[in-house]
């Protein structure tokens, strides 16, 4: 069944009209008609089975049949990453991440960062397609971009993957379900300064493999970990 994402539903609401995006997408491309039936999914878990009442493609009206609600995940996936100079890599590593079931993004803006201007725009557009192509109820959270330093503010504990030489751990044995983001630097890896900061404020370091891997495979590699930790 055809899956559209409206993220203003209710268990309450009887009916709702599809985004002018959205009902494009239903009349035009899948030429869906009067009385064909389609979930809708709210981002938070909700599944509403509907069914089409005027097959408008600037203002598609849905009837809402049926409400299911899945539970919230109890491991947390997040992922923060300082954006790719080329944004297709960063696009890929959302896109695949969020298959995977990373449940929160941050962009961080390091000392090394090639990047530091990022529009989030298509990059929400990204989440809510892979969440659909994946089936998953739940869209990641897209947090705002955030300098390492402010960061480190808000966060007291969580894994940092870097490639300079000394102690380390594997990213399993130091997990947690909940508050503990995994952080991936930009390809010329966190500043020494930034690696002393993360130690101070308690932050584990950990090690990705025994190979060096771009910002977005590294990236991918942690989402793959904790997510296997989540399932086991």
């Amino acid at each position: 069944m055809h899956l559209f994402y409206v993220p203003k539903l209710t268990p309450t609401t009887k009916s709702i009209y599809l985004s002018e995006d959205e009902s494009k997408h239903a009349c035009r491309v899948l030429r869906l008609k009067m009385n064909d039936e389609v979930s809708l999914l709210d981002g938070v878990g909700g599944v509403y089975h509907a069914r089409i009442e005027e097959d408008n493609p600037k203002k598609c009206l849905l009837q809402i049949m049926a409400v299911t609600q899945e539970i919230k995940p109890t491991h947390e996936v997040h992922i923060a990453i300082a954006p790719t100079k080329n944004m297709d890599r960063i696009e890929w590593f959302v896109e695949k991440a969020t298959e995977i079931g990373m449940t929160e993004l941050t962009l961080l803006i390091c000392d090394h960062s090639e990047r530091k201007i990022v529009k989030t725009e298509r990059l929400e557009k990204i989440l809510i397609s892979a969440m659909k192509q994946s089936k998953r109820t739940f869209i990641p959270k897209l947090n705002a971009v955030v300098t390492f330093s402010e960061f480190m503010k808000q966060h007291t504990q969580g894994a940092l993957a870097h490639c300079e030489e000394g102690e380390k751990k594997s990213l399993p044995t130091v997990y947690k379900a909940s508050n503990y983001p995994i952080l991936i630097g930009p390809e010329g890896d966190f500043s020494t300064k930034e690696i002393a900061a993360a130690k101070t404020n308690g932050f584990d370091f950990v090690v990705l493999g025994n190979t060096r891997l771009r910002t977005e495979t590294a990236g991918l590699y942690a989402c793959v970990q904790a997510k296997m930790i989540a399932d086991a």
